[in-house]
């Protein structure tokens, strides 16, 4: 146990002493800070600290009588400047050009329908009129017109009774849950697995280089030395998605504006409970793939032949993580639950089947376990190939050459 803690002390500081380790951690914190702060960027070269989109509306024909001062409600993305006195075309494009307003829209009533002149810089960075505000310019006439008719507001109000949907479930088990915060988090535990675990077999191969190999491997066991450099490297993964997303939370609470993204990145239905089934899969996935790249670092010898080595387990990660993404699709199809058991896919889907709140326990439980007997016969393969190839330093062994290792070793 002594022996194991020395390995995984020695591995956290080597990871964490490395110039491109520690460079690339500070790439990647000051690309988060920076990515949070792209609508203030934006709102500084515009020189507007208003960060919505400038509309001015001309009703000369007073068509909406003043009814177009409800389209300014708050938390709205548009900020609708109202003018009833008409202005020359030409001072419109000035307005435009000089960054006072983003577009124009002048409304002319004509025998048999209302007629808009939508005025913009250009109309390669500029979209059509948004359906959305569309519909608001017809309702808003619509109502003007109803009221000249002399009903009442109330029967206005039936008028423009809203239509709202109740969707009921017939299947107990569908799913449920925001569909883009469970693929987002999927996306960022595959990674956190593959790289962490892809470090595994780089530090490996580059310890072989430097011949730090040798004295380790007469200091301690082959066992030893596996699950101490990959208890190392998992702690030292770990320490990196925590920054990383400590960072984001820390950007997104200081440069964003409030509740900007409440309705993406929904977290009601991350529970304790999840969050412990999440770290289970984190830990048994990483072990999965990091004692796999450990065998496959301890076959090379040079540092520039690692990818080479690592291509097969990476197909491997690469077709686990689709087989669980696109699966998540049809969250109730039977590729789901096979997604949720195998061992390679598991890790990336069964925790947001739990999400989604289509995982019985029985399934979970039996995912657990596959998962958990493969890390042992993948560990017991591991060791027993890296304890006779570790030293060596001649070509890359092939795959029969790993086999004979292996059988000669049972």
């Amino acid at each position: 146990m002594k022996d194991l803690i020395t390995v995984a002390e020695f591995t956290i500081k080597d990871m964490l002493q490395r110039k491109s380790f520690i460079i690339s951690m500070i790439i990647v914190l000051v690309l988060i800070v920076i990515g949070f702060n792209i609508p203030n960027i934006m709102s500084k070269i515009k020189g507007n600290s208003d960060w919505s989109n400038k509309i001015l509306l001309i009703d000369n024909d007073n068509l909406f009588e003043q009814g177009l001062e409800s389209l300014n409600t708050e938390g709205s993305s548009y900020n609708f400047i109202i003018q009833n006195e008409n202005i020359d075309e030409k001072e419109i494009k000035n307005k435009i050009n000089s960054g006072e307003i983003d577009s124009c829209l002048v409304f002319e009533k004509s025998e048999n329908e209302v007629i808009i002149n939508y005025y913009i810089e250009s109309a390669v960075s500029y979209d059509d009129i948004p359906q959305e505000v569309l519909n608001s310019f017809s309702n808003i006439y619509k109502n003007v017109q109803l009221s000249k008719l002399g009903l009442t507001q109330n029967q206005l109000e039936e008028l423009n009774i809203p239509f709202n949907v109740n969707t009921i479930e017939t299947d107990e088990n569908a799913a449920s849950g925001n569909p883009f915060i469970i693929m987002l988090l999927s996306i960022v535990l595959f990674y956190a697995i593959y790289f962490c675990a892809y470090q595994v077999s780089s530090s490996i191969t580059t310890e072989k280089t430097s011949k730090i190999m040798e004295t380790l491997i007469t200091s301690t066991t082959p066992k030893t030395i596996v699950l101490g450099k990959t208890i190392g490297i998992g702690i030292v993964g770990l320490l990196q998605i925590i920054s990383i997303i400590v960072v984001g939370v820390i950007s997104a609470t200081a440069f964003l504006p409030e509740g900007t993204l409440d309705g993406i990145l929904d977290m009601t239905n991350i529970t304790p409970m999840l969050g412990i089934i999440i770290v289970i899969y984190f830990i048994f996935g990483y072990f999965f793939y990091a004692l796999l790249y450990a065998l496959t670092g301890s076959t090379v010898s040079k540092p520039e032949d690692i990818n080479s080595a690592n291509g097969p387990i990476a197909i491997i990660a690469v077709a686990g993580f689709y087989l669980a993404y696109f699966s998540m699709m049809n969250p109730s199809s039977n590729v789901n639950v096979v997604a949720s058991i195998l061992p390679i896919s598991s890790p990336f889907s069964m925790p947001f089947r739990v999400m989604m709140g289509t995982a019985t326990t029985t399934q979970l439980l039996g995912s657990i376990i596959i998962l958990a007997a493969s890390i042992i016969v993948v560990a017991k393969i591991s060791i027993k190939i890296y304890s006779s190839a570790i030293l060596n330093y001649g070509t890359k062994l092939g795959l029969k050459d790993i086999m004979k290792i292996y059988k000669s070793k049972m």
